[in-house]
């Protein structure tokens, strides 16, 4: 696992976070911006598996 695809996992469970927290108090503005960390984290984390892809494919 390499740091992209950590970082990106926690941005998607933050944004998570955020998504609910704007629910529960009814805030579209914090429903919208948790949703578009959770867009950023799922890219992040999928260009960290392409890259570790890459340096497996590299061992063989």
């Amino acid at each position: 696992m390499n740091k992209d695809q950590v970082k990106g996992a926690v941005k998607d469970a933050a944004g998570k976070v955020q998504q609910k927290t704007g629910e529960l108090v009814g805030s579209k503005e914090q429903q919208a911006k948790g949703l578009a960390k959770q867009v950023e984290g799922k890219t992040q984390k999928s260009v960290g598996d392409v890259k570790e892809a890459v340096k497996d494919a590299g061992k063989y």
